[in-house]
């Protein structure tokens, strides 16, 4: 089937129609750029009556202002954009920049048009892990205070020290802070070559090994060529949607380009965009940014969730280059060969079959994608029948696989929210604020809409857009923080009460990049009774999602299995450490080549607040 796909698309490049990649896509204009340019679309499907809430053993309270995070995200106009750049909101990362072993948050901030007064400006923030469910604002004291249009967040060791740095993307220029070890950061972008010319929208980042020699090289996304000195205002097209004046773009606006940054190991990086094969890519319209070896070749690929166009999937040539496969490997478009507006990204082996699938946010009026891994990089659509396929009239951002209730089945969790604050006006939308959509794995290759069922945290709307996963109170199961727009953060508490067992790693590598980032680890366990091995794989991962940042920490939900009975790490050096019997529920520190250096025992509920 992948051999016939290729062997199609290649026969299109040689065949008599011979058509540009654009000229190609206008053929079959994306679903958001005809709203803009009509003004109409298929009404919203009618909103349906809740249904009576089933016991899934986890719920989700939202903690946000009782453990501390008092910081209003601003970003745009509250009720009305003048410009696209008012829309995309900002990301946000669980980072454990201190090293205690717990996690700390870093909220990515924006702005308005209009401006603010001298030393009002919002500012990013970032908030220390106090280890008892509760948070303090350390960002002045770090040295991290910076204004501005903030977009994305990624963490990797650049500089193989111990310490994990971090990257925040804006429109205009990037922010590299290096984490002096002290609780400081230093702001090196300059420096290091990657702070940019200042005339780009920057939008999803990761840090990634792309050639495996032991330093985390830079990725970054970009959306448009945007000069709001002469940007087009929602009166000059009109640009409408559904008959209200809105933004414009992104289609009829030129795309940007992506950028990937060679690490130079003297603390500099060098762009190799070009030389890379990076800027002869289709990508435009760039927002989120993964990186995962999808073809399980042992080196990393970069996937682009790109709005308004088909999204790119650069294969990993393993020579320095890649190459922009996502057409043929069927992961570009919709399951009837449409364009859509991509948001975020995320990837897990939801089946168990060895290889890492994919999910992507889109625009209203659509559905998210599912795409199932068939092996080497192919994939089929499997939105429908996965059971994703139910909800056209949410807005997309922030998602995520995760195993919520450490069953060792990959859920998903999608954070959605409307582009335009004018949709308030309009009764045939589901609003400007918007629900989560939470989907349990039925193990089958199917998942079911839950929602409901996990409490009010995640249907209560609001509009969200960046979200991160990781275990913040360190009791076992995965938390979620979600960064929203004029609003304050949400940090999502999961109270689980199933009893399933679970286990984390922490990689320091030592040939590899100090991080880890780009390890391939294979946890094999058995439940008692079972006859049948249950083997998940996972990635050590940097950026991913919308614009945001996931625990470092690879973690495993391992349900009645009282021990992991082997855990494989392959490092990017292509090192293997393999272990066997360990126990559950706690953090391992694997160091490449040396073994178990440490660990963290923490007991369920410990540090929970009630």
């Amino acid at each position: 089937m992948a051999s016939t796909r290729r062997k199609f698309i290649r026969s299109l490049c040689r065949s008599a129609l011979v058509l540009p990649f654009e000229r190609v896509l206008a053929l079959a204009i994306p679903f958001r750029a005809r709203r803009l340019s009509s003004g109409t679309a298929l009404p919203a499907p009618p909103q349906t009556p809740a249904p009576t809430a089933k016991d899934l053993g986890v719920t989700f309270l939202n903690v946000a202002r009782e453990s501390g995070l008092h910081a209003k995200t601003i970003f745009g106009g509250e009720h009305k954009n003048k410009y696209l750049l008012e829309t995309t909101g900002c990301g946000v990362a669980f980072y454990d920049y201190d090293n205690d072993g717990w996690l700390d948050i870093f909220l990515v901030n924006g702005t308005r048009l209009e401006g603010f007064p001298a030393g009002q400006e919002p500012t990013n923030h970032l908030f220390k892990n106090n280890r008892d469910g509760t948070f303090t604002d350390v960002t002045v004291k770090a040295g991290l205070v910076h204004a501005g249009w903030g977009q994305g967040v990624c963490v990797g060791d650049y500089d193989n020290d111990g310490f994990d740095d971090l990257f925040v993307t804006y429109f205009g220029k990037n922010v590299l802070y290096h984490n002096n070890g002290n609780g400081t950061f230093t702001d090196v972008s300059e420096k290091a070559g990657v702070a940019g010319t200042g005339k780009r929208w920057n939008t999803g980042c990761a840090f990634v090994d792309y050639d495996r020699d032991g330093r985390l090289d830079l990725f970054v996304a970009n959306y448009i060529d945007l000069d709001l000195k002469t940007a087009p205002v929602p009166e000059s097209g009109p640009c409408l949607y559904k008959g209200i004046m809105v933004a414009c773009g992104p289609p009829g606006l030129n795309g940007g380009k992506n950028i990937l940054y060679h690490n130079n190991g003297d603390g500099t990086f060098t762009d190799a965009s070009e030389k890379s094969g990076i800027l002869k890519a289709n990508g435009t319209y760039g927002l989120g940014v993964l990186t995962a070896d999808l073809d399980n070749d042992g080196w990393p690929d970069i996937y682009v969730a790109n709005d308004s166009t088909a999204s790119a999937l650069y294969q990993n040539k393993t020579n320095g280059t890649f190459t922009d496969i996502a057409l043929e490997a069927g992961c570009a478009l919709s399951a009837d060969g449409k364009p859509q507006a991509g948001m975020g990204i995320s990837a897990a082996d939801y089946d168990l079959d060895g290889n890492l699938d994919l999910v992507k946010t889109n625009f209203a009026g659509d559905t998210p994608s599912l795409y199932h891994n068939l092996g080497g990089a192919n994939f089929e659509d499997a939105t429908f029948q996965g059971g994703l396929g139910k909800h056209t009239q949410y807005l997309g951002w922030g998602c995520g696989f995760f195993d919520m209730d450490n069953d060792g089945w990959a859920d998903i969790l999608i954070c959605d929210g409307h582009v335009y604050p004018e949709v308030e006006q309009l009764k045939t939308e589901a609003g400007y604020l918007q629900r989560k959509l939470l989907y349990k794995n039925l193990r089958n290759g199917q998942f079911e809409d839950v929602s409901y069922d996990a409490g009010p945290s995640i249907s209560t709307p609001v509009a969200a857009r960046g979200c991160a996963f990781g275990d913040f109170d360190n009791d076992g199961d995965l938390d979620v923080v979600v960064n929203t727009v004029n609003d304050f953060p949400q940090l999502l508490r999961c109270d689980s009460v199933t009893g399933n067992n679970w286990i984390k790693i922490k990689t320091i590598g030592t040939k590899s990049n100090r991080s880890g980032i780009g390890a391939r680890l294979r946890c094999v366990t058995r439940a008692p009774g079972e006859k049948t091995a249950h083997s998940q794989i996972d990635e050590v991962r940097s950026g991913g999602g919308y614009f945001s940042q996931n625990d470092l920490r690879v973690h495993f939900g391992i349900g009645k299995a009282g021990k992991v009975e082997l855990l494989e790490i392959r490092w990017p050096s292509g090192t293997m450490d393999t272990f066997k019997d360990i126990k559950p529920n706690q953090v391992i520190f694997v160091k490449e080549g040396e073994g178990i250096v440490r660990t963290m025992a923490f007991e369920p509920e410990k540090s929970k607040k009630s």
